[in-house]
């Protein structure tokens, strides 16, 4: 994809420093205005951030034909992806300036089956965010029907 918004090499990243120079919150919202680009995995899997605020962060997108199974269904590491990038941008929304995050486990139920090509909308809600962990929850839904494909939780760890 050759879209300015997704990094294409590592050079166009954001370094440590400009991370813990910036609250989570406002890290996501720079990344959602185009003043840090989006993670490549999002181009490689179909999505985007579409909304960020305090606590909620939103993605759009669909699975195409290259995350399919070998059965032509839409593989469940795609929903996994998804699931795992929106609940972990929802948990950065509270990371104070200074500190980072990372997964320590994410759990994914799908519900139905996604055909393929159907535009989505997961969205991440964190429910918790302390000194050292947090805890978030979330959906994947299709935009047209509104039906839930799948559900997610994450539990993070808060890293100075």
């Amino acid at each position: 994809m050759t879209d300015p918004v997704f990094a294409r090499t590592a050079a166009d990243l954001p370094s440590r420093e400009t991370l813990l120079a910036m609250s989570g919150l406002q890290f996501m919202q720079d990344m959602l205005a185009g003043r840090i680009p989006h993670p490549t995995i999002a181009a490689i899997m179909g999505y985007r951030i579409a909304s960020v605020a305090p606590g909620r962060v939103t993605l759009t997108g669909a699975a195409g034909f290259e995350h399919t199974n070998p059965f032509g269904g839409v593989h469940g590491g795609w929903y996994g992806t998804v699931l795992d990038a929106v609940l972990g941008c929802a948990v950065m929304t509270a990371v104070p300036q200074g500190r980072w995050y990372t997964t320590l486990e994410y759990k994914v139920n799908i519900t139905r089956a996604l055909p393929i090509g159907t535009e989505i909308e997961a969205e991440g809600l964190l429910d918790h965010a302390g000194r050292s962990t947090a805890v978030a929850h979330g959906t994947i839904r299709g935009k047209a029907d509104g039906r839930i494909y799948a559900t997610g939780s994450t539990t993070c760890i808060i890293l100075e």
